[in-house]
């Protein structure tokens, strides 16, 4: 069970505002180096930029909207949401780009009341979200155009299908030292006991 520190455990006691931090990873192919490079954005819901963990959370133009699945006694399906601001079309040309596969967190943190202040230390953020792009889209409503990011759903994992080729080469794609197709195509005999030996 996870402890949290006494700032965040006196404010979940009580009344309490939280905010997101989300980081996005693309990995774009960049024709002046010629070469794929990793592209990184952070984004918060707060209402003004964040750093944490090293890093800039940008408040303005990012984070619009993030909706989490809801939870039922069955199997649940539904998938994480993520929607940004896009009016300067920018996402709309990355998703262009093929993005899905791309990792994504998302941090919960908590405002403290008693001074009004986001609790910043690496110990008061939650991680709520660690997951993969699965489908991103651009919507463009008559009052505002935004990139959709739904990631994974959680249960993903369960449906998910790992095609290997079952042969010496296809095998040697994965691990060089591994042997276990090596005789798969040889004239081979092996013999087999049944029951008890």
């Amino acid at each position: 069970m996870r402890e949290f520190s006494s700032a965040v455990t006196t404010a979940l006691n009580g009344k309490f505002k939280y905010f997101f931090l989300v980081e996005l990873t693309f990995t774009l192919f960049n024709t002046n180096s010629n070469q794929y490079e990793d592209t990184e954005y952070y984004f918060t819901s707060y209402h003004r930029e964040l750093n944490w963990n090293g890093n800039t959370y940008i408040a303005d133009g990012g984070l619009f909207e993030f909706e989490s699945p809801n939870f039922s006694s069955v199997l649940d399906r539904e998938a994480y949401r993520i929607v940004l601001t896009d009016l300067s079309d920018e996402f709309s040309g990355i998703f262009k780009a093929s993005i899905v596969g791309s990792p994504i967190k998302v941090h919960v943190g908590i405002v403290d009341p008693a001074t009004d202040l986001p609790l910043l230390a690496t110990d008061d953020i939650i991680q709520l979200y660690s997951g993969y792009i699965d489908s991103p889209a651009v919507k463009n409503d008559f009052d505002t155009k935004t990139a959709v990011i739904e990631g994974t759903s959680p249960m993903s994992d369960l449906d998910q299908i790992n095609v290997y080729m079952i042969s010496k080469d296809g095998m040697d794609q994965l691990s060089s030292t591994d042997t276990s197709y090596d005789n798969l195509y040889d004239n081979n005999e092996i013999n087999l006991k049944w029951g008890k030996v």
